[in-house]
């Protein structure tokens, strides 16, 4: 029974069209769970939608034995739609644009000096553990939001399957320790905490900052936005100086 059902999948994920359908009601359907565990846990990070849906598609792929390139070529959708939705922060941004001016400078500095920082130690510390040439160049972006990550990763030669887990995971774990970070360290400013989120944990991060207030977002926003950018144009020049 088990068998005929993967088989039936399996001829059904073989046509484009509804290859797309399929990896469309996967990727909405993990998130749906993911969203309610992640409400009833009183929203606990470890279970959050993304680490729910990912864990759930991973697990599907594994067992129908279908590559993650044919996933991705299904929901083409989705990432067609990271691009509209990272844009769609400029909004929040507008928002509190005459909070964000006064803050220019500092943000600009410190969003130069952590992109910086979290690209050289993820390779440095990657390159001691023994990893080389495309593992390097895949988590090189680890910090950046997934699909300027992906676009990067591509550019560098990397492999976009773990470039976009290490963002994945990279977010998360952000996530999870920001508050700890916060506690020691004595940090309560909204604006703040926000740069901090948006610099380390990029998506995820912003989305908790948005939950925390739409000025802590609203900095996430643009602290994700400019490491991307920063990220984008400096990171395949520093790959490529260094012979990575």
């Amino acid at each position: 029974m088990i068998e005929q059902l993967q088989q039936a999948f399996l001829r059904f994920a073989e046509n484009s069209q509804l290859n797309q359908l399929s990896a469309i009601i996967l990727t909405l359907g993990a998130y749906q769970f993911g969203q309610y565990c992640y409400q009833r846990s009183g929203r606990l990070m470890l279970l959050h939608p993304v680490v729910i849906a990912g864990c759930i598609i991973a697990a599907a792929l594994n067992y129908f034995d279908i590559s993650y390139q044919q996933y991705r070529d299904g929901s083409q959708l989705f990432y067609f739609l990271l691009g509209p939705a990272t844009v769609a922060l400029a909004i929040p941004l507008y928002q509190e644009f005459r909070h964000i001016r006064l803050l220019a400078r500092p943000v600009l500095i410190t969003v130069a000096l952590g992109a910086t920082i979290a690209a050289t130690s993820a390779v440095l510390l990657a390159g001691l553990m023994g990893a080389e040439g495309e593992v390097l160049r895949s988590i090189a972006s680890k910090s950046v939001t997934t699909p300027i990550a992906l676009g990067i990763s591509d550019k560098i030669h990397g492999i976009s399957t773990l470039t976009t887990g290490v963002v994945v995971a990279t977010g998360i774990i952000g996530a999870l320790l920001a508050p700890i970070a916060f506690y020691f360290c004595g940090l309560r400013d909204p604006r703040l905490q926000g740069i901090v989120l948006g610099l380390n944990a990029h998506g995820i991060g912003t989305a908790v900052a948005f939950e925390k207030s739409a000025s802590c977002g609203a900095f996430a926003s643009l602290a994700m936005g400019l490491t991307g950018a920063f990220t984008a144009l400096t990171l395949p020049y520093a790959i490529s100086y260094f012979g990575i």
